[in-house]
C-alpha cells in the first residue's frame, strides 16, 4: 500500500507541525476525530513541583473537546484544573512492519497529539457529560445504569480540552527496504494487529441481554 499524501491543511501552531517523516502528518479534523473516537484511553503529560509525569486515563470526545474525569483527589486533575500546559496523546497500533533489514522495521499506526490547557466542566453539566461517556462505552447504557447521585457527582472532577491545537501522524503500508536488500531470502511484510471484542462475561445470572451486549458478543 502506498503512503497517502498529506492533506493540504496547515498545522494549527508551530509545535503541532510534524517534522520527522513529515509526509505522515495530518492536520484535518476528520482524521483527528476518528483517532480520538476510536480510543478509550489517552495519556496526559504534565509537570508539577515533583517532576514530569505521564498518566493514562479514560477519555471521550464531544464536538471539538476531549473530556476526562476522576476523583477530586487526583493529583493529575488538580494540576490540570489549575491551568497547567499539558500534552495529550493517543496511539493505535495497526501492525508490525517486518523489513528485510533490522534497521527498516517499523509499525503501522494512527496517533494524535493535543496541546493546551484543560478547563473545568461546570457542576450542572457533569451528569449530561457522564451520560455521553456511558454512551461511548455502550450505546443505550445511560438509560439503564443508575446515574451518579449528588454526592458522587460532587466527588468527581471533570475537565475538557479543546482539540484546536492538535496533530495526527499515520503510517500505513509495507516495509521500505533498501534496494540492495530486496534480494535477501527473508520474509518481509506486515503482521496486522487490531483490538478485538471478546465474549461478554456476566456478573451473575442475567435475565435480560441488552442490545449493546448482544452486538458486542456477535462482533
Amino acid at each position: 500500500m502506498t503512503q497517502a499524501a498529506a492533506p493540504a491543511v496547515a498545522p494549527a501552531t508551530d509545535r503541532t507541525r510534524v517534522r520527522r517523516a513529515a509526509d505522515r502528518g495530518r492536520y484535518d479534523t476528520d482524521t483527528l476525530h476518528s483517532i480520538v473516537d476510536a480510543a478509550y484511553v489517552c495519556h496526559i503529560a504534565f509537570n508539577d513541583d515533583t517532576g514530569t509525569h505521564c498518566i493514562p486515563t479514560a477519555c471521550w470526545r464531544e464536538d471539538d473537546h476531549l473530556y476526562i474525569h476522576g476523583s477530586n483527589g487526583s493529583r493529575m486533575l488538580k494540576v490540570a484544573a489549575a491551568g497547567t500546559q499539558v500534552c495529550v496523546t493517543i496511539t493505535h497500533i495497526d501492525g508490525l512492519v517486518l523489513a528485510r533489514s533490522a534497521f527498516n522495521h517499523s509499525m503501522n499506526y494512527r496517533s494524535a497529539v493535543i496541546y493546551g490547557v484543560f478547563e473545568r466542566v461546570p457542576n450542572e453539566h457533569k451528569a449530561a457529560r457522564l451520560d455521553a461517556f456511558m454512551e461511548k462505552l455502550a450505546p443505550g447504557r445511560s438509560l439503564e445504569a443508575r446515574p451518579g447521585d449528588e454526592n458522587e457527582l460532587a466527588a468527581t472532577t471533570m475537565l475538557r480540552i479543546s482539540l484546536e491545537e492538535a496533530a495526527c501522524k499515520i503510517r500505513t503500508g509495507g516495509p521500505h527496504d533498501d534496494e540492495g536488500d530486496l534480494s535477501r531470502e527473508v520474509w518481509a511484510g506486515v503482521l496486522p494487529m487490531a483490538v478485538v471484542a471478546q465474549t461478554p462475561i456476566p456478573d451473575g445470572p442475567m435475565n435480560h441481554l441488552p442490545d449493546y451486549v448482544a452486538k458486542w458478543a456477535a462482533a
